[in-house]
């Protein structure tokens, strides 16, 4: 799939093919729109969630490279956060591959292929998800103050590609998502 032009690694936005809902329904409307609410306002809370929390740990990183921070607090935080952020994106992907891909697909057939690569965007991801896991596996048994911040500065990378490629990730999803869930009026 990496060889893909619509693989997560190589694009910067969906295709015009697969935005044709959002002609209809662009963005800066959405809130101001009357179907949204319930689903479609959860959607979006739950993507802002997962970008504060990425903030989140990247800031604490930077902290604790700068020594702002003690190697025992920004362990806490780290096990933390990271622990909840990685359940609670493995869990929205669940969901989103088994109910929501599926059924949003069978409202908009011309679309369907979007919702493909979202699913094949969620393995790319899980990849980074395992990465990510070992990285902060590794910060948390490291007792040592330099080695550990060596490792936070090899972590940064990590968490770097990995807030770049969900980031992608959920402003494509939203693009394809969202428009359908106001059309259709789905909760």
């Amino acid at each position: 799939m990496q060889d893909d032009p619509l693989a997560l690694y190589h694009r910067s936005a969906l295709p015009d093919a697969f935005r044709i809902i959002l002609a209809d329904y662009p963005r800066d409307g959405w809130a101001a729109h009357p179907h949204f609410g319930g689903l479609a306002a959860f959607w979006l809370d739950r993507h802002l969630n997962f970008r504060a929390m990425m903030t989140r740990m990247q800031d604490d990183s930077a902290l604790r490279l700068d020594g702002q921070i003690a190697a025992q607090e920004y362990g806490q935080r780290l096990a933390r956060l990271g622990q909840r952020f990685l359940g609670e994106l493995v869990g929205h992907h669940q969901i989103e591959d088994t109910a929501y891909f599926p059924h949003l697909a069978q409202l908009e057939p011309r679309i369907a292929r979007g919702f493909e690569v979202l699913d094949a965007d969620h393995h790319t991801l899980h990849e980074l998800i395992d990465t990510f896991a070992a990285g902060a596996n590794a910060l948390l048994r490291e007792s040592n103050d330099t080695a550990q911040r060596e490792l936070v500065a090899g972590f940064g990378g990590v968490l770097g590609r990995f807030e770049r490629m969900l980031g992608q990730h959920l402003t494509d999803e939203e693009d394809l998502v969202l428009p359908v869930v106001l059309k259709h009026r789905v909760d």
